[in-house]
């Protein structure tokens, strides 16, 4: 009888709770009355069911926080880049020349007052030396790197400060054309460093793709050059003063080029490229106040001349970060090749902007860029991974 009353109350309350308790109880501790054995099967019934919704509550918390960290693309972009795959060398690259680009579009489109190169110098070296300074702070590293990388870095911040000002003495001593096809003559320069400085191979595919778009870059001042080519010559009192600018500009290229292979020594050695950027804004930003102080005349920009020169500053030094994190990862020659890509991007924006139908010299130009570039992009890296392999 008991045991049919049992089955009859335990029909009302739910089979689950008899069937997960012990069942064995009664009998070990000599049987029982119904009632006293459905109470306490009640009671622990509840408990299992409230323990599994408080753990599964915040097991949704941390998924909800995972979501959130995800909805922005720009870090999911940024980071990916960084170091997401085995092309963030060259993407690293290709994005520096894109805000070096973006600089060059901001400088046309908003005018401003006249202010001297090496004023402009050292400001964006300041503005380094201070962003460089807050990111390693932020992260935790050395600001001067560890002992065994400080030589390197010293000799990569020497030779960025006889690369930049050598550079500033040309273009203010050559027509901007020429300034701008001498300057890149650098990432040759950088890949004939990196072949004797660091022992890189320099294959065929590298010097072709280096080749083809450095004449990619003639191409595009190729009828400037020229007409300055005339001018000069018949200037004969400033043939001497010209060959020696010239030659500065040259020196600028290959201290540049030697530069590139101490950035990415320090940038391995210390293992975080923006020491390499920390520096050479000490080195470079006393020696530009010196240069104004010796050379120019203090300009007293105004107050938009001088919001230009600093949003200039940041994009700058966001550049050099990702130049000098590309020149880190991957082999100097691709990342160099890369660099040519600001040309052609900067000449089809003109050509876009422009009522004027582009020179075949510029079409033809931009099209050699943009065939390396893509060469060294897609079809360099995959080639180096299967010879490896």
């Amino acid at each position: 009888m008991s045991s049919s009353s049992t089955e009859t109350n335990d029909g009302d309350q739910g089979v689950v709770e008899l069937i997960v308790c012990d069942a064995s109880a009664p009998v070990a501790d000599g049987g029982g009355t119904p009632s006293d054995e459905i109470t306490p099967l009640l009671t622990q019934s509840e408990k299992p069911k409230i323990n599994i919704f408080s753990v599964s509550y915040p097991r949704r918390q941390p998924r909800e926080q995972v979501i959130e960290t995800e909805i922005s693309p720009l870090a999911n972009f940024i980071s990916w880049v960084w170091n997401g795959s085995r092309y963030s060398g060259l993407l690293c690259m290709a994005l520096s020349s894109t805000i070096y680009f973006s600089m060059h579009m901001i400088s046309d489109v908003f005018t401003v007052q006249l202010i001297p190169l090496f004023e402009t110098a050292f400001t964006r070296c300041t503005v380094t030396l201070i962003l460089s300074y807050i990111w390693l702070r932020r992260n935790g590293q050395q600001i001067f790197g560890p002992t065994h990388a400080r030589k390197l870095l010293i000799s990569r911040a020497l030779m960025g400060y006889l690369s930049l000002f050598s550079f500033i003495y040309c273009i203010q001593r050559l027509p901007l054309a020429q300034a701008t096809v001498l300057s890149f003559t650098t990432p040759i320069m950088a890949s004939i460093a990196a072949r004797i400085i660091l022992h890189e191979k320099l294959k065929i595919a590298d010097i072709g793709g280096l080749a083809l778009s450095f004449f990619g870059v003639l191409f595009i001042f190729r009828r400037i050059l020229t007409s300055q080519a005339g001018e000069a010559s018949n200037l004969n009192v400033r043939g001497s003063h010209h060959i020696f600018a010239v030659s500065v500009g040259l020196f600028s290229s290959i201290t540049g080029g030697i530069s590139y292979c101490l950035i990415k020594s320090g940038a391995k050695a210390s293992d975080q490229p923006v020491v390499t950027l920390f520096s050479f804004g000490i080195l470079a930003t006393p020696a530009a106040g010196l240069c104004i102080f010796f050379f120019e005349e203090v300009v007293l920009p105004s107050l938009y001349s001088f919001l230009l020169m600093l949003v200039l500053g940041v994009m700058a030094f966001f550049a050099e970060v990702f130049l000098a994190r590309g020149i880190q990862l991957e082999k100097t020659s691709k990342v160099a090749n890369v660099q040519y890509i600001e040309v052609a991007l900067t000449q089809l924006c003109g050509i876009g902007l422009s009522s004027l139908a582009p020179s075949f010299g510029q079409l033809v130009g931009c099209v050699l860029i943009l065939v390396s570039v893509s060469y060294t992009v897609f079809i360099g890296p995959e080639k180096e991974v299967n010879e490896i392999a």
